[in-house]
């Protein structure tokens, strides 16, 4: 079989089919003069999909008590739970896997062709090591934290937090252009009051408690003006901030996509914490309302606190959290820990002509 670059979505996969070196044209999504993977001259994937695929188990050795809703079969789970082929089928997917692991299918075919289990889901000594939440599940732990123990809390694994943490860096480099904006008038802001508020005026958010400074910046003005919700007629006065240092941030916005195939990455554990890894991920782009209590941070704010006390060398290992925008779609934030790292360079005010409603029947 042949396949290409463009059927995967997998950040270590698609660089091993670039390094194989074959320009053609693609048996499955039949893209021409793309890189090329083919399995009767290539094994560079089959470890690794071998690797993966061995963390289940056929369905008739599962315990009696392992939950039907959690057994299905290996090309569903790939299609559904990770994000590794670009393809829009399962058969598509059961066709890649069976060739990539044409050995392993012939000895294991129960592997690929009969339903499979994660049978550590519920294994609890497996869990208790494991498990990215002590709690067992997320609103466990938002709970925990609202009503039990905010500051000094066993409900999360910190260590495994910060591994996860290391597989979603993301660099910056010195001279980056981010935006803030405040509603304002006419006149505008000048470049001066357009930084972070000084903590005794900042009020709780997606990354930060109440009191503590926190710069949020946004990737586009496009995005920057959803952010800011103004109304009709309001002026927004828009800021260009410029980065004076290179830095890295962790982009929580991949956290839920990290590859399975990363070097030294345990897949049973990263399967079994996949759910969690979600979780934060919609949480850090969950809307809040008006009407929303301060407290619904508060799970994001241990989060992202906890990636600002990393250190190496009495220095900040995390410039900041990334985090896909609530209000635009297309767009992203940052959260930067210490504004210093930034200066605004310009500001401009802009006029708020119409704004677009799109409505939903509840």
């Amino acid at each position: 079989m042949i396949f290409c670059e463009k059927c995967f979505l997998d950040s270590e996969i698609i660089p091993i089919i670039h390094e194989c070196g074959e320009i053609g044209e693609c048996q499955i999504c039949h893209s021409k003069n793309v890189y090329i993977y083919n399995t009767d001259k290539h094994d560079e994937l089959t470890n690794l999909f071998e690797e993966l695929i061995s963390i289940f188990t056929p369905a008739i050795l599962l315990p009696d008590t392992f939950p039907k809703s959690e057994i299905r079969m290996i090309k569903s789970e790939l299609f559904s739970n990770w994000n590794i082929f670009n393809r829009r089928t399962e058969s598509e997917i059961y066709g890649i896997v069976t060739k990539v692991c044409k050995e392993r299918y012939e000895y294991s075919p129960e592997l690929f062709d009969s339903p499979i289990g994660l049978k550590e889901l519920y294994e609890t000594d497996y869990i208790e090591e494991h498990s990215l939440l002590t709690t067992k599940t997320w609103e466990g732990f938002v709970e925990s934290l609202k009503s039990k123990n905010r500051f000094h809390t066993h409900y999360i694994n910190l260590q495994l937090l910060d591994k996860f943490c290391s597989y979603i860096r993301k660099p910056y480099k010195k001279g980056t252009l981010f935006y803030r904006g405040r509603i304002s008038t006419e006149s505008g802001y000048s470049k001066d009051d357009m930084g972070a508020p000084p903590n005794d005026r900042a009020s709780e958010g997606r990354a930060n408690a109440k009191g503590i400074s926190c710069l949020y910046l946004a990737d586009s003005i496009e995005t920057t003006l959803h952010e800011v919700r103004a109304g009709a007629f309001d002026y927004v006065t828009i800021g260009t901030f410029e980065l004076l240092e290179d830095v890295i941030v962790v982009d929580l916005k991949r956290i839920n996509l990290i590859s399975p195939f990363i070097f030294e990455l345990d897949c049973r554990e990263h399967a079994i914490n996949k759910e969690h890894l979600n979780k934060i991920n919609n949480e850090m782009g969950k809307a809040l309302r008006r009407s929303d209590s301060p407290l619904d941070y508060v799970a994001t704010q241990y989060i992202s606190d906890f990636i600002k006390s990393r250190e190496r060398d009495n220095k900040a290992v995390y410039a900041g959290v990334e985090y896909k925008s609530v209000m635009n779609e297309t767009g992203y934030n940052i959260a930067i820990f210490d504004e210093s790292l930034f200066k605004c360079t310009d500001v401009e005010v802009y006029a708020i002509k119409n704004i677009t409603y799109n409505k939903q029947k509840i």
